[in-house]
C-alpha cells in the first residue's frame, strides 16, 4: 500500500477516536470545562490547576488540533502526490473542509454556551449539525483513503439503480445518527433511575422534548438497521469485481452486516443498563463503523467502470506481450 494511503487511513483512525473523545466530553458533562472561552480556556492558554472537567475539554481541544493539523498534512501530500482531477485531491480538499467546520461548530457550542446542562432546542440542532458534520468528515476521508489505495473513483451514469439504492441506505444511516445524537443528550440530561421510569418518562406528555424524543431513535434504528441488512448484501451483488484492492464488496457486505448487529446488541444494552458512558462511547463506536463501511461499500459499487476496462485490457495487453516474448 502506498505510504499516501498508509497515512490518509491513519488519519481516519485518529479522527474517529477525537470523536470518541468528543462523545466523552458531552457525556460527563465537560462541555462549560473551559467555560465560554475559545480558543483560550478559561480565559488563559494553559490553566493553572484545572478541575476534571476543564482537563476532559482542554484534552478534546488539543486533540481536535492535532487531527487539523494531520487533515493539513493529508490535503497538501495529495496535491504533491497524486495528478491533476484525481479523486485522491478531491476527498481530501473535502476532509480538510469539513474538518474545519467541524472545528466551528464546536467552537460555537462553546462561545453561544450551548454546552453543560442547557437543554434548548439549538442546543439539540447543535448537536444534530455536529454529528451530520462528523458522519461527511468521516465518509470523506474514508473516500480519500480508499482512492489512495487504489480504488476507482465513483461513477453514477450506467448504475442508477445502485446510487438510487446507496443514496437511501446512506440517507437512513445520517437520519440513524442525528436522532442518535439528540437521544443520547437526552440520556445525559435526563437520566432515568430505571428502565421503568425511563420508559414512563418518554411516554409523558409532559416529559421535556428531549426525552419524548427518546422513543423515535431506536424504532428508526431498527427499520434502517433491516434495510442495511437485506439491502448491504444485494449492493455487493451488483458490484462487479474488478482490479481494485481488498476488501472483496462481498467482504465489505459481512462487515457491515455485523456493525449492524453488534450496534443492535450495544442498542439494547444501552437501554437496559440505562446508558452508561462507557457503553455510549461503544454505541457511536459501531455507528461510526456502520457509516464507514457502507461509505466503502457504495465507493464500491458505483466505481467508475471505464477504468477497470480499461485496466482489464492493459492487463491482457501485457499478458500477450509477455507470452509472445516468451515464445
Amino acid at each position: 500500500m502506498p505510504r499516501l494511503a498508509r497515512f490518509a487511513w491513519t488519519v481516519l483512525g485518529a479522527v474517529l477516536v477525537v470523536v470518541l473523545w468528543g462523545a466523552f466530553v458531552r457525556a460527563s458533562g465537560s462541555g462549560a470545562g473551559c467555560g465560554s472561552h475559545w480558543p483560550l480556556c478559561n480565559g488563559v492558554v494553559v490553566p493553572q490547576s484545572p478541575a476534571a472537567a476543564t482537563l476532559i475539554e482542554l484534552t478534546h481541544r488539543i486533540s481536535s488540533g492535532v487531527v487539523l493539523v494531520l487533515v493539513s498534512v493529508l490535503l497538501v501530500w495529495s496535491f504533491l502526490a497524486t495528478r491533476r482531477h484525481s479523486p485522491v485531491r478531491l476527498g481530501a480538499f473535502l476532509s480538510f473542509l469539513f474538518i474545519l467546520t467541524e472545528a466551528a461548530i464546536g467552537a460555537g457550542l462553546v462561545l453561544f454556551e450551548r454546552v453543560g446542562q442547557d437543554s434548548s432546542l439549538e442546543r439539540a440542532a447543535w448537536l444534530a449539525g455536529h454529528l451530520l458534520n462528523t458522519f461527511l468528515l468521516l465518509g470523506c476521508l474514508t473516500l480519500t483513503a480508499w482512492w489512495a489505495s487504489g480504488g476507482s473513483p465513483i461513477r453514477v451514469k450506467g448504475v442508477k439503480q445502485s446510487a438510487f439504492l446507496a443514496g437511501v441506505l446512506l440517507f437512513g444511516t445520517l437520519l440513524v445518527g442525528v436522532t442518535g445524537a439528540v437521544t443520547a443528550l437526552g440520556d445525559t440530561l435526563f437520566p432515568a433511575t430505571s428502565l421503568t421510569a425511563g420508559i414512563r418518562q418518554d411516554l409523558s406528555s409532559t416529559a421535556h422534548f428531549l426525552v419524548r424524543l427518546r422513543i423515535i431513535h431506536p424504532a428508526l434504528a431498527v427499520a434502517v438497521g433491516l434495510a442495511l441488512l437485506v439491502a448491504g448484501p444485494l449492493l455487493a451483488a451488483r458490484t462487479p469485481e474488478g482490479p481494485l484492492p481488498p476488501p472483496s464488496s462481498e467482504q465489505v457486505a459481512s462487515l457491515l452486516t455485523s456493525f449492524v448487529l453488534l450496534e443492535w446488541a450495544v442498542g439494547i444494552a444501552n437501554v437496559l443498563l440505562l446508558a452508561p458512558i462507557w457503553l455510549q462511547l461503544l454505541h457511536l463506536l459501531f455507528a461510526d463503523l456502520v457509516w464507514i463501511t457502507l461509505v466503502l461499500l457504495t465507493a464500491r459499487a458505483l466505481q467508475d467502470r471505464r477504468r477497470d476496462r480499461r485496466a482489464l485490457r492493459t492487463g491482457l495487453s501485457r499478458d500477450l506481450m509477455t507470452a509472445g516474448a516468451g515464445s
